[in-house]
């Protein structure tokens, strides 16, 4: 191979390191605690308010570009990443993710996704950039939970965290839950089986909790589509068309009606909560 070929390749290696190094020091330090620094940045002067929702977005060759176009059309107060920001959880993945979202006109607050733990059961990177991976906080007449199920489970003192919060939330008119991995597969109703929650008993007992805690949404992705509909009392959507491959249908079912690039319109008022979903190619 030529001196000039050997030259070009060490640049490319030299320009490869140096962004490395921005994205996984420099974006770190400027970054910790992301969503706490974003929740500073919601207004809270609006009295009725739109927020938009979506997941999955790792992978997305440039989908997620076309997303956040889009959504930078809209008059939203902020937006929700349900999770799956990365493919494998990196410090690096999440600077480039950071890159992107910082695109986004509105503030931005995240979930942690099963791709986003660090060799499979880390979440320490997640959190060196994003703080708790679980989390709530209030917004006029609506109360936010977010949760962080990204190992397919719960343990009990996230519960319990869960049911006091939903205590507080008692107090608001809405309350909205967020959590990457659905507690079932929409496509299975409610067996357990396909992308749902790895423990069955978990699954059961949020269910009950949602039932009995009057949840006006919850929100899931993991699932690359989108379908709404209802687990017990609870009404649910999942939004997972934020830019990774889509899903495709069980075997068996030959409808693709649910396998689209899409992310969520929420519009909250006195009056209501009214749901819009957004196609995008």
């Amino acid at each position: 191979m030529s001196k000039k070929y050997w030259g070009l390749i060490l640049v490319l290696l030299l320009i490869y390191g140096l962004v490395s190094y921005y994205y996984t020091v420099n974006v770190n330090n400027e970054n910790s605690n992301w969503n706490y620094n974003e929740l500073q940045k919601i207004s809270k002067n609006e009295s009725n308010f739109s927020f938009a929702v979506y997941g999955d977005s790792a992978n997305s060759d440039k989908r997620f570009g076309h997303l956040i176009h889009s959504l930078n059309e809209k008059n939203v107060l902020f937006s929700i990443d349900n999770g799956d920001l990365t493919t494998s959880g990196t410090s690096r993945q999440f600077g480039y993710f950071l890159i992107e979202i910082k695109q986004l006109k509105a503030p931005v607050l995240t979930n942690i996704g099963n791709h986003d733990l660090y060799s499979g059961d880390n979440e320490s990177n997640y959190i060196n950039m994003f703080g708790d991976t679980y989390y709530s906080f209030a917004e006029k007449n609506s109360y936010f939970i977010v949760l962080d199920d990204a190992n397919s489970d719960m343990d009990s003192n996230q519960i319990n965290w869960l049911k006091n919060e939903l205590k507080k939330s008692q107090k608001y008119k809405y309350r909205f839950i967020f959590m990457h991995i659905p507690l079932y597969d929409p496509r299975y109703n409610s067996t357990g089986e396909g992308l749902s929650l790895g423990n069955s008993t978990t699954a059961k007992t949020l269910n009950d909790v949602f039932d009995e805690s009057n949840i006006t949404m919850l929100f899931t992705s993991h699932i690359h589509g989108y379908f709404r509909g209802m687990w017990g009392k609870t009404p649910f959507i999942t939004t997972g068309g934020a830019g990774s491959p889509l899903s495709k249908p069980p075997a068996g079912v030959s409808s693709t009606q649910n396998y689209f690039y899409n992310y969520v319109l929420v519009n909250v008022t006195d009056k209501g909560v009214s749901y819009d979903v957004v196609r995008y190619n």
